[in-house]
């Protein structure tokens, strides 16, 4: 009789990593079981059994594309020295990351279940909490700025922040379609450009 669960020698955290690739190219809701299990070299009660369900596998999924593929883009925000050096590190951060990774390009947290009806509630709820507290990472380090004097007090700083927060989600749209890492550098020296318009004194 053949066993049931886990293969010998189950890598946990290989397939782990094969499935952020296949939800980050295919989406929550197009990736199959199948494909997910094909990709981790597993079969379903395994999958089952080391991740609890579909949405427990994306959760993990998600969590380790924020470690490392989607990593380095939103961490130095708090401790560069201004809040301009933070929102140009956040875009010319961004054009590196969503071109460097072969097939799988863009942000899976953007792309990841991008349609809100028809879509798991859940999931759709989890990536647009992670991309609201990314705007709110930015509005957080705008108030500061004002704070300390680097900005007025006039400074919308959620208007801003709205601002570079949709330029990046848009950015990563443009890399799923195949912009190069000059276009996507590009977007982001246009979008720095407004810097000055957008934090002038009203």
């Amino acid at each position: 009789m053949a066993t049931r669960g886990r293969p010998r020698g189950f890598d946990r955290e290989a397939a782990l990593a094969r499935a952020m690739e296949v939800f980050w190219e295919r989406g929550f809701d197009n990736a199959s079981l199948g494909e997910l299990t094909r990709a981790m070299g597993i079969n379903s009660p395994s999958l089952y059994a080391a991740f609890g369900s579909k949405e427990g596998l994306f959760q993990e999924a998600m969590a380790l594309y924020v470690k490392t593929a989607g990593g380095g883009i939103w961490e130095p925000v708090d401790s560069l020295p201004t809040a301009r050096d933070a929102i140009a590190h956040v875009l010319y951060a961004t054009a590196r990351a969503f071109t460097g990774h072969g097939q799988s390009r863009g942000c899976m947290i953007v792309l990841a279940s991008p349609q809100a009806q028809g879509s798991n509630p859940s999931i759709s709820g989890e990536l647009e909490r992670h991309r609201r507290g990314n705007r709110e990472c930015l509005e957080k380090r705008l108030r500061r700025a004002v704070e300390e004097g680097e900005l007025p007090d006039t400074t919308d700083c959620h208007a801003v922040a709205t601002f570079y927060s949709t330029v990046q989600h848009g950015m990563s749209i443009q890399a799923r379609d195949g912009a190069s890492r000059e276009e996507l550098l590009g977007v982001a020296d246009c979008a720095m450009s407004a810097w000055e318009s957008l934090t002038r004194p009203a």
